[in-house]
């Protein structure tokens, strides 16, 4: 069975999700009502099922539309990055690399290894969705990016997980706190603290507080925020201390918060790419893989 669609039928229903009415998605393609309903009903026919559900006030996804729309976002993009290559001229080709990334490697590590990457392929767009673990290991399964940069290698069957890195968990604190005087500490020495952690729903959280339970650890939190970068603001106006990924600490000195081990014992996660079995890349986004895989092994 052949399946029938054009481009244009998904730009439609994109269109009409992102306008939130037929009325502004057709003035935006420049069709009229009638033609844009047709693209619409043509392509849920081709689907198989109704993707939006259409009231006198307003136009809603329905549970097909909601899953199916992250797949045409990334067509459409792939359709048009293959597009752009075509026309590029000159010896660099063009393209876009979509990928997911849990935040602190985003703002810490990822932008490093795209500036190497541009050096020698300027023309590459780069596509970001800095996602929670989990949000990231969706989109992954989802076929919305084409790799993930994360902590967790999930338990789906469908998608692998290659470890890259241990990323320590440390202590942060004010430099004028007692233990910022230790270079090493143990977890007892937090015991008393006014501690900030993130939610009990984060990635992070969860394998903290499992290790500490298998270490027969107990710590009492003060604070819970939901961003690593909260709690690093809780603790530079002095309310607290601390204890999060190495890599979601100040990479720089910092005037006012510094970083300590904790041992005894040490507590880290594993940070790693995880891909959809089977599935072979863009040769733009292998490429980066190699250069990404590369620079994250090498020693320091």
């Amino acid at each position: 069975m052949s399946i029938n669609f054009e481009a244009l039928d998904l730009r439609a229903f994109v269109a009409v999700v992102d306008l939130e009415g037929f009325h502004r998605a057709a003035e935006a393609l420049n069709l009229s009502q009638p033609a844009l309903s047709r693209r619409i009903q043509r392509l849920e026919a081709a689907v198989g099922a109704a993707l939006l559900e259409r009231t006198t006030r307003r136009v809603a996804l329905t549970n097909v539309g909601r899953e199916f729309l992250p797949l045409v976002r990334r067509m459409l993009d792939e359709f048009d990055s293959s597009l752009f290559a075509m026309r590029e001229i000159g010896q660099q080709r063009g393209g876009q690399i979509t990928l997911a990334c849990v935040p602190t490697a985003a703002f810490y590590f990822l932008p490093g290894v795209i500036a190497r990457f541009k050096e020698q392929y300027p023309n590459i767009r780069f596509r970001i969705l800095d996602l929670s673990a989990n949000e990231g290991l969706e989109s992954v399964a989802r076929g919305e990016v084409e790799f993930g940069i994360n902590l967790l290698g999930g338990s789906d069957p469908e998608l692998s997980f290659e470890p890259l890195l241990e990323d320590p968990f440390v202590l942060a604190c004010r430099r004028d706190h007692p233990l910022a005087a230790r270079q090493t500490l143990t977890w007892s020495d937090l015991e008393g603290q006014p501690l900030v952690a993130v939610s009990r729903s984060s990635g992070n959280r969860i394998l903290l507080d499992a290790a500490l339970v298998r270490a027969g650890v107990r710590l009492s939190w003060s604070y819970e925020v939901t961003h690593l970068s909260t709690s690093l603001g809780l603790v530079e106006a002095g309310l607290g201390i601390s204890v999060l990924p190495r890599l979601a600490t100040p990479q720089a000195e910092h005037p006012i918060i510094v970083t300590r081990a904790i041992g005894d014992p040490e507590v880290s996660r594993t940070i790693g790419v995880v891909r959809r079995r089977g599935a072979r890349l863009a040769p733009a986004a292998e490429r980066f893989l190699e250069m990404l895989l590369g620079t994250w092994r090498s020693p320091g």
